[in-house]
């Protein structure tokens, strides 16, 4: 198997990556340039397009942004609202795995902001269908999830008449280099569909057999082209436009704002997605077990380009938590009202990297702290990294 020389990535990757002659992958080479556009002229590039979108709905937003509890929502509605002057509509969808930090940081964003926000929640026995059926059908128990929070936007963003949708960052381009940078892709249905929703749209999902209707499904239904071609809609990604640095731009809303962190379980990363209890857990063990990596990965691969840690040390890092159990299961199984003997059977079509059992590790987390944070508002991670330095990382390896 082609490992990258470079980050942790290998040729399995869900998002399709590819290696030059020299082992190195797309997202590495994509990477790169970071460090050699000239930012400050696509910053120019993007106060012009919001220029143009500054009240052009006729009403009192002259955007959406799509928020959370969990991600860059503070970074982005900082930039947009503070710094560019910008009249957002903040859109959130509810996705049932709510953790308190979560809901505190949401809150806390719609306040100290002082935006609108419209939220949505889908019917939790809906969703709990929805989930037994992707789970059965593709693996996947975060799929209603990724449907909800990439169409629910586009729905108001063609309902209320809003053309401009400001997202964050772009996954494909950032983890494995899809795009450039300079090719400023937008969000789109198509590649919504290949990748976020594995291929499949909320119409594919109705399945009577299940009790899944057309009736619940039709909320879940994208806009259709000529709807969305009617308003202009269009989705925009912050990361075509400015250096994204994810560990930073937590950091300065941390000491700015209070963005909340929270220890995770199947990576040091306290920043991201800290608003869903399974997202780190029990979500990411089974991307574990169909694709051969975890989120970990992704995390130490990002940190590695951005030169915050060195491969090596990241290398052992990735195999400490890898092999973390989650510890949410029972408590997804009590929610889903599925029984463990389902749920084994249920998953086991989809194994392709089983769990080695005896690679479990029981040392306990406070040998490893999290290494972006030391307490539940947050601390930069630099100063734990001497503990995997001075030989923590041959003890994580076995060496």
């Amino acid at each position: 198997m082609k490992i990258c020389k470079n980050c942790l990535y290998t040729e399995n990757h869900a998002l399709n990556i590819v290696f030059d002659k020299h082992g190195v992958c797309s997202g590495c080479r994509v990477h790169e340039e970071k460090d050699i556009l000239d930012w400050p002229h696509r910053e120019k590039k993007l106060l012009t397009l919001l220029d143009y979108y500054r009240g052009k709905s006729k009403k009192n937003y002259d955007c959406i942004v799509p928020i959370s509890g969990g991600k860059d929502s503070y970074f982005i509605i900082d930039l947009v609202k503070n710094k560019y002057k910008m009249n957002p509509l903040l859109v959130s969808y509810n996705k049932q795995y709510n953790t308190k930090t979560g809901i505190r940081n949401l809150q806390y964003l719609k306040t100290i902001f002082k935006c609108d926000c419209i939220e949505s929640t889908t019917n939790p026995f809906l969703s709990k269908k929805i989930t037994r059926y992707t789970l059965d059908k593709f693996g996947s128990i975060y799929w209603h999830n990724h449907l909800g929070t990439t169409t629910f936007p586009v729905q108001v963003a063609v309902n209320l008449k809003i053309p401009l949708i400001i997202w964050g960052v772009h996954q494909g381009v950032d983890q494995v280099g899809m795009f450039s940078h300079t090719d400023e892709v937008e969000m789109t249905r198509k590649y919504r569909k290949e990748h976020d929703l594995m291929g499949y749209e909320a119409e594919d999902i109705i399945s009577e057999k299940n009790g899944i209707f057309e009736r619940d499904m039709v909320k879940h239904f994208y806009p259709s082209n000529k709807d969305i071609e009617k308003i202009g809609v269009r989705g925009i990604y912050l990361s075509n436009y400015l250096r994204w640095d994810s560990k930073l731009q937590h950091e300065s809303m941390i000491k700015k704002y209070n963005y909340e962190t929270k220890v995770q379980t199947r990576t040091f990363n306290s920043y991201d997605n800290v608003d869903c209890f399974m997202y780190s857990d029990l979500h990411d063990y089974i991307k574990y077990i169909k694709h051969g990596y975890s989120k970990i990965t992704d995390h130490i691969s990002r940190e590695i380009r951005l030169k915050h840690i060195s491969r090596e040390l990241g290398a052992g890092i990735v195999k400490y938590y890898e092999a973390i159990q989650p510890k949410h299961t029972p408590k997804f199984l009590e929610w889903s009202e599925l029984s463990e003997e389902n749920f084994s059977k249920m998953l086991i079509k989809f194994t392709k990297h089983p769990f080695n059992k005896k690679e479990k590790n029981n040392q306990s987390s406070n040998e490893f702290k999290d290494i972006y944070t030391h307490n539940s508002r947050g601390k930069i991670f630099d100063d734990n990294i001497v503990l995997f330095e001075k030989g923590m990382i041959n003890k994580i390896s076995g060496n």
